[in-house]
């Protein structure tokens, strides 16, 4: 016999849906809200630790199968909406910026640019708000890559506000010098360029800001890891050997004593090649299988594996990230490592949490 459905019945029966990731109920995790108890049925709202939660879909249908089993065939209306948890900065520098995330390499050439403003992309159009920094201060490409060349921050009294495009808050030193210009910098100048990205700029509220760093590691690194609390970094690489060897040592760079931040996985760039013509065909052009391999060593998830599709460095080149591009096959990729990317950071956020209050 089916129960009568109180706002305590209803809440008994989805405290009984785990939320896979975080492995503890959802009642329990406070992700319920707002219910309604109306004549024609039930209606409330499930809300997300990020709006890229790429289990959603799995979430709602073990609500509805628990409310079925205690409620019989009632009408369920339910709402999703997202609350991005992050570790904040404990240095007060970007107090509004919810998890800041490095994108690195070891070695330059992967395509490390390209898949952190496809990423940067990918997040804001799930709804998050997302900004991109190009750290790159002696090879900035973030202005070419948005269609920026040639474009200035407005000033707002004494702070610099970030261009928005393409629905990101972007900011480089690409933005403020002539892009002919060389920066002949030595490691101080290049470090107080840095910390002026998060003095002088005016972020704002942003749930991810993804920092693109510069290939190696060396003076860029380690300021950013003094200067920020930093919620994770992703490794990306390429299935070549010469490119996990230096894969290694940015992760590597990341768990030494002084630096101690999350390395959140690894991202396989230029996986296969794969022709627009035939898109279920897959040429390993760049060997295969070194990501996984990394990332098994490494004992961190293989976060997405990203195909050389045809267009992609056109995309780049003409400020329009081939994740935007809604007819190519790389945006479903990209969509799919955002959910990735989101979802570790909201398991890690959650540990950290756990662990301060133990």
């Amino acid at each position: 016999m089916a129960l009568h459905p109180t706002e305590t019945a209803v809440l008994a029966a989805l405290s009984r849906v785990m939320e896979p990731d975080l492995r503890k109920d959802l009642v329990t995790l406070k992700m319920i809200r707002d219910i309604e108890i109306r004549p024609e049925g039930l209606r409330f709202t499930i809300e997300l630790t990020t709006p890229a939660c790429p289990l959603k879909e799995q979430i709602e249908a073990d609500c509805r199968r628990e409310l079925a089993v205690d409620f019989g065939d009632m009408k369920v209306e339910i709402q999703m909406s997202s609350r991005v948890v992050g570790q904040g900065n404990t240095r007060d520098l970007i107090p509004e910026v919810k998890n800041v995330i490095l994108v690195a390499s070891g070695k330059g050439g992967v395509g490390k640019s390209t898949v952190s403003a496809n990423l940067a992309i990918a997040l804001a159009q799930t709804g998050a708000k997302v900004g991109l920094m190009d750290a790159d201060i002696h090879g900035p490409s973030l202005p070419m890559m948005f269609g920026l060349q040639g474009a200035r921050p407005e000033m707002v009294g004494d702070k610099i506000l970030p261009i928005q495009k393409h629905g990101i808050a972007t900011m480089s030193i690409g933005l403020l010098v002539d892009a002919n210009q060389a920066i002949v910098w030595r490691g101080p100048m290049v470090s107080n360029a840095l910390r002026q990205f998060f003095t002088d700029v005016q972020w704002g509220a942003l749930d991810y800001l993804l920092i693109d760093l510069p290939p190696g590691t060396g003076d860029i690194h380690l300021t950013l890891a003094q200067l920020l609390r930093v919620a994770g970094a992703v490794i990306v690489t390429t299935p070549q050997q010469v490119a996990l060897a230096d894969a290694r040592k940015a992760a590597a760079m990341f768990r030494m004593p002084q630096i101690e931040i999350p390395v959140l996985g690894v991202i396989e760039n230029m996986s296969w090649f794969t022709p627009l013509a035939h898109p279920d065909e897959k040429y390993y052009v760049l060997g295969r299988g070194g990501g996984v391999s990394l990332a098994e060593e490494l004992q961190v998830p293989l976060l997405g594996q990203i195909p050389l599709v045809q267009g992609i460095a056109e995309a780049a080149d003409n400020g329009r990230p081939i994740v935007m591009d809604e007819g190519n096959p790389a945006g479903k990729y990209y969509n799919l490592l955002a959910g990735a990317v989101a979802q570790q950071l909201s398991i890690g956020n959650m540990a950290t949490a756990n662990a301060s209050v133990g």
